[in-house]
């Protein structure tokens, strides 16, 4: 029988969902889907709620519980990725370079006893930005990359252009942390990212936000990695910001409130834009996770029996 739950005792094998709210997510309906497609030894996803603001306590009591627990064979974390990573890395026994690096965890695995984490997101941000961006997108429109958001998702992100063989004239990444953003540049030092390549912008009010969108050239790469329209509802964007011309903007949520692919939306005939939602990034995100925990090889033709089976539900 399958069983989609959110925490609670289990007597039988299940995979995890660490996240904010994660009963309204579409893997709840997709993962049994899946599962059968996949041949997985189960069909249980449980989701794990924690806070925003969770304390460091409840994210090792939680890695805690994934480790000792033998049903539990794993887990997917989303919003909470670098936290957990801070709070409790020492509880792992293995970690990626990508997770050590970056400090954050997407994917908690076991392996003959073994807990391991990985990150990942820059595979999984690779993926998704291929489908919709040509190889040589920067080098035909001079477009730059605006990141809007230094966390997880816009670390990941940013790995990502500087590795392509055409990447952005410039990236600018914005955030409401300064902690974050001296994070992301740690991370891009110590990679020998050139350092006149990426502008660290803390932006305390949308209009710093519009500030960076209004420098951006036409074609540039928009993307809303800030969590907010989903997490909590808002844009980082002000109401009458404007976008570049033939921009292609990228909302790398798919569910909420989505303000920031609303305005992007309303100017899309207008302003020539490409605008993308967070579907697809969505299902490259649990498909790399799940592959990794069920120690799985993705092959094309599985992924699109992954994309028919979780469209017609959503």
């Amino acid at each position: 029988m399958s069983g989609m739950h959110t925490d609670g005792s289990h007597r039988s094998d299940y995979m995890g969902f660490v996240g904010v709210t994660t009963a309204s997510s579409s893997i709840m309906r997709i993962f049994p889907a899946w599962a059968r497609i996949l041949g997985l030894p189960t069909d249980q996803l449980v989701g794990h709620d924690l806070p925003i603001d969770a304390t460091p306590e409840q994210y090792r009591e939680l890695v805690q519980r994934i480790r000792d627990d033998p049903h539990h064979l794993g887990a997917l974390v989303t919003t909470h990725k670098m936290n957990l990573y801070e709070a409790a890395h020492d509880l792992f026994d293995e970690l990626d370079g990508f997770a050590v690096l970056c400090g954050e965890v997407s994917s908690i695995s076991k392996r003959d006893g073994r807990l391991i984490g990985h990150a990942k997101d820059p595979i999984t941000a690779g993926l998704a930005v291929e489908e919709f961006l040509t190889v040589d997108h920067f080098a035909n429109t001079g477009g730059h990359a605006v990141c809007l958001g230094a966390g997880g998702a816009g670390t990941a992100l940013t790995w990502y252009l500087t590795e392509r063989s055409d990447r952005p004239g410039h990236i600018t990444v914005t955030d409401t942390s300064q902690e974050r953003l001296d994070h992301l540049r740690a991370v891009q030092t110590s990679r020998g990212t050139p350092a006149d390549l990426i502008t660290y912008l803390l932006a305390q009010d949308t209009e710093a936000t519009a500030r960076a969108l209004a420098a951006a050239p036409e074609g540039s790469l928009i993307v809303n990695a800030t969590g907010l329209g989903k997490d909590r509802p808002g844009s980082p964007l002000p109401a009458d910001a404007v976008f570049p011309r033939g921009a292609v903007v990228w909302e790398f949520n798919y569910r909420g409130t989505l303000e920031f692919l609303a305005q992007a939306r309303a100017q899309e005939q207008e302003r020539g834009l490409t605008v993308v939602d967070g579907w697809r990034y969505f299902l490259h995100g649990w498909s790399q996770v799940i592959a990794e925990i069920f120690d799985l090889e993705l092959t094309s033709d599985r992924l699109d029996q992954l994309a028919d089976a979780a469209e017609v539900v959503r």
